[in-house]
C-alpha cells in the first residue's frame, strides 16, 4: 500500500483499532515499529513514544505520518519490555513507575537504533521526534548526542539538570498553552536560558488553548476548535524535519 502523506494531516480523531502501515522488528535488543517510504530514501526519523508506549496505536499513526513525508520512521521500544502506562493506573503510583523508565537514560538504545538505521537501512541523515516523556528523551539527545542532526520535543523537557541548555543541534520545542504538567514560567525559563547558552538554532512554539499531548492526539474527544492547532503542530513539526534532515 502507497504512503500518502495528505491523509495523515488531516484525519484528526482517536484511533483506538488503528493497526499502520509498517511492521514490527527486533533491532538488537529492542522491538521497534517500523515504517517505510514508498520510495528510496538516506533519511530517517526516530520517533520517541509517551508514557504509554511503541504500541499505542497513536504512535503508530505519527510513525506513519513520518513515514509518509519521506523518511524510514521507528519507533522503539525504549521501555524495553516493561510496561507502559495505561489509562486503568492510578497517578498516585506515577513516581514508582517512572523510576525505572528514566528518559534521559536512552544513550545505549538510541545507539543501537541509529546503527540499524545506518547499516540496515542506509540512513545518512537522521533526526528524532519525541512526544511527552519521548520529549524528554529527545531533549537529553540533544544535549548529548551530535549524530542526530535535529530533534523535535513535542511536550517535554528536562528540569532538573544546570546543563540543559547547551543543544548539539537544531531543536524545536512544540507546547501547548493549557498544558497542566509544564507552566508558562517553566517554557520562558527555557527561552531565556536556550538565548543565553545555545549555540545552535532553536525554535519554541506554544498553541493557543491546547492542552498536554495535544499534537499526538491524546484528549479522547477533540474540539473542533482544536483541529486547526493539530494540524499546524503536525505541519510545523515536519517542516522542521525537512528543513534539518
Amino acid at each position: 500500500m502507497t504512503l500518502d502523506a495528505q491523509p495523515f494531516l488531516y484525519d484528526i480523531g482517536k484511533r483506538t483499532d488503528y493497526v499502520g502501515f509498517g511492521h514490527e522488528e527486533q533491532v538488537e535488543h529492542i522491538k521497534a515499529y517500523v515504517c517505510k517510504p514508498s520510495s528510496v530514501t538516506d533519511k530517517a526519523v526516530i520517533v520517541i513514544h509517551d508514557i504509554y508506549g511503541w504500541q499505542f496505536p497513536d504512535i503508530r499513526y505519527i510513525t506513519d505520518l513520518v513515514a509518509a513525508e519521506g523518511y524510514v520512521a521507528i519507533c522503539p521500544d525504549f521501555f524495553l519490555g516493561k510496561k507502559p502506562w495505561t489509562s486503568a493506573d492510578h497517578w498516585a503510583e506515577f513516581g514508582d513507575w517512572l523510576k525505572d523508565r528514566d528518559p534521559t537514560k536512552v544513550d545505549r538504545e538510541a545507539d543501537v537504533v541509529l546503527k540499524y538505521l545506518k547499516e540496515q537501512c542506509s540512513a545518512k541523515k537522521i533526526g528524532v521526534v519525541g512526544f511527552s516523556w519521548g520529549g524528554m528523551a529527545v531533549h537529553h539527545l540533544m544535549l548529548k548526542n551530535p549524530e542526530l542532526m535535529t530533534g523535535v520535543s513535542l511536550y517535554g523537557i528536562i528540569r532538573d539538570s544546570d546543563d540543559r541548555y547547551n543543544l548539539l543541534n537544531p531543536t524545536f520545542f512544540i507546547f501547548g498553552e493549557k498544558d497542566h504538567t509544564i507552566s508558562y514560567d517553566q517554557i520562558i525559563l527555557l527561552e531565556k536560558k536556550l538565548k543565553q547558552y545555545c549555540q545552535v538554532e532553536y525554535r519554541i512554539k506554544v498553541y493557543p488553548g491546547q492542552v498536554h499531548g495535544f499534537a499526538e492526539l491524546k484528549p479522547e474527544d477533540m474540539k473542533p476548535r482544536d483541529k486547526p492547532y493539530i494540524e499546524e503542530a503536525r505541519k510545523d513539526m515536519m517542516n522542521w524535519l525537512k528543513t534539518y534532515v
